[in-house]
């Protein structure tokens, strides 16, 4: 009997697995009661991984219709839309509880009731005991997950536990501190890395993994320990906005927790620079199984960031299109960022010898792209002499910056194709985990050898020549050198977004006039104009969410945060 259910639970396993199919075809279970589902091994393995469907939903870059989070922040503009979205109204400045997107709050709380009402259940599935135990260590990551979107969202949140409250119950509202919060998730990753594989393979590939939750961990507290919660609160003794205190400590928390996941050798940076350079920062994307992907969202064949980002001309357009000021953050191939008088940039010819991560980041007129007939093409973003576009992706016809977006895209798919790509979204992955250790290491300890090495790594990759970065930087030097580099290395993983806030820097970098570039050609001549897009405006309140109007109205207790 034991023998036969093994193998229908290792069957039912491999049925859901995602290395050759998607591991997140969901099974329609809605006129099942708990009883149903829960006393089917089948079924409730289906239930857990239905909790995985929405694991990347605020990384997506159509998350408000018209963008995501890089088109909320300064990134990307948004695509014009005939309704005022979350990325426009973070985008001006006028974002508020009413009509805030309410999606961090309801997805991530639905996701959360569905973890305890799995783990309320699972000791009396049919299933062998040792595959509940990696069952349960699962639900318990994608819980903390789902709360540690909802800390950065708005800082502390109220705490469930293992509570599954039905439409009839009083359901508690008030928000826990931002201490606790910190210390719940961290303490629900410690106990799934204990209880999970470091490395999940084969069928069990992209499913949560010991390394995921020791990342998570990192990730929480370098989030906990940087400025805006360290000793920045926007609301100094409000506890549920950040520490009430600033303790240096915290940074080294940080630090030792991304070094746990560095020295566990289960990871490693996709680098190839020998096809050409930064190859391996494009390919690593393409590449559903991969040594980088630390936890991505699996999926089937897609072609959804082909058709957010590609050009109309590809059949894409839906999502968020580069600023001028990101694609200047670029350095040069040399490693030297293009305001310094060294390092051989030229305004007339601006995408000479830049960081090759440009190229494969960002399209611009004359970008080779493949047509649905396979074939590749230049684009072409450029307008006439007589100020005329030349085809349907040109500035201020198909684009509003002159930029489309290129990063993640699989150069043999387009929107328009039948056919697509077996890309899977990155959600953690070890080059934000070095960047994570080098800045909570050069915050505690300064700008050590440690700190140096982890950030070479990145560059090297980026097929930067040198890579290494200048001998005797200073804390803050250093501190700069590792901004700039996860703007360019993260941009457009959802990222941007947060760091700002986090370095408490966002009332600079996100109260800007935003521009483009208007390419004008005349035979083999171009002429590069810079020109206005939008001015961004950042107010204080928008250091973290307002909660939605529609929650704090049927709960007073819960408490909206300052300054909304």
């Amino acid at each position: 009997m034991f023998a036969a259910s093994l193998g229908l639970c290792m069957g039912i396993l491999t049925l859901v697995s995602c290395s050759d199919k998607n591991f997140l075809d969901q099974t329609e279970t809605s006129n099942l009661d708990e009883k149903s589902v829960f006393s089917d091994s089948a079924r409730t393995v289906q239930f857990l991984t239905n909790i995985y469907i929405d694991i990347g939903f605020t990384e997506n870059a159509t998350r408000f219709g018209n963008g995501g989070l890089d088109a909320a922040c300064d990134e990307a503009e948004p695509q014009k839309s005939a309704s005022i979205t979350t990325s426009v109204q973070f985008a001006t400045g006028t974002v508020n509880p009413s009509i805030i997107s309410g999606d961090a709050w309801s997805l991530c709380y639905t996701n959360i009731r569905r973890v305890n009402l799995l783990l309320k259940h699972l000791p009396g599935t049919p299933i062998p005991s040792y595959i509940r135990n990696v069952m349960g260590a699962e639900a318990r990551f994608l819980r903390a997950w789902y709360y540690a979107i909802l800390l950065k969202h708005y800082g502390g949140i109220p705490l469930t536990g293992d509570s599954v409250y039905n439409v009839t119950d009083q359901i508690p509202a008030t928000r826990h501190t931002f201490k606790e919060c910190v210390d719940y998730i961290v303490s629900e990753c410690d106990a799934a890395a204990g209880a999970l594989p470091l490395e999940r393979v084969r069928e069990d590939y992209g499913r949560a993994s010991g390394g995921a939750a020791m990342a998570l961990k990192a990730r929480v507290l370098l989030y906990a320990a940087s400025p805006l919660f360290n000793g920045g609160n926007v609301d100094p003794q409000n506890a549920l906005t950040g520490y009430t205190d600033n303790v240096p400590e915290r940074w080294k928390l940080a630090a030792d927790a991304a070094g746990l996941v560095i020295n566990s050798n289960a990871y490693s940076l996709y680098e190839d620079n020998a096809t050409a350079p930064g190859y391996g920062f494009y390919k690593v994307f393409t590449l559903r199984v991969n040594s980088e992907y630390i936890l991505a969202k699996m999926q089937g064949l897609n072609r959804e960031l082909e058709t957010a980002w590609q050009p109309p001309s590809r059949g894409g357009g839906q999502g968020g299109f580069p600023y001028q000021e990101f694609v200047d953050a670029f350095g040069m191939a040399n490693g030297k960022p293009i305001t310094d008088p060294t390092s051989g940039y030229a305004a007339t010819d601006p995408y000479k010898d830049r960081d090759p991560r440009l190229a494969y980041s960002v399209i611009r007129d004359q970008t080779p792209l493949i047509q649905n007939n396979g074939l590749k093409e230049p684009v072409n973003i450029y307008l006439t002499t007589a100020g005329s576009g030349v085809s349907q992706d040109a500035v201020l016809a198909g684009t509003p910056t002159g930029y489309y977006t290129k990063k993640m895209l699989d150069e043999n798919i387009s929107a328009n194709f039948i056919h697509g790509s077996q890309r899977c979204f990155p959600l953690i992955r070890y080059a934000e985990v070095l960047l994570n250790f080098a800045e909570a290491s050069n915050e505690f300890d300064g700008p050590t050898q440690a700190v140096y090495d982890a950030i070479q790594l990145v560059r090297r990759r980026a097929g930067l020549m040198p890579y290494e970065l200048p001998a005797g930087l200073s804390k803050d030097q250093m501190r700069e050198a590792i901004q700039a580099e996860r703007r360019v290395e993260l941009a457009f993983e959802g990222h941007r977004f947060w760091d700002v806030r986090r370095w408490k820097i966002a009332e600079t970098t996100q109260n800007k006039a935003m521009t483009g570039m208007k390419v004008i050609r005349n035979g083999n001549n171009a002429t590069y104009t810079a020109f206005s897009v939008r001015k961004h405006n950042f107010r204080k309140a928008m250091y973290l969410w307002a909660i939605p109007q529609s929650e704090t109205a049927k709960s007073p207790e819960l408490a909206q945060n300052p300054n909304w």
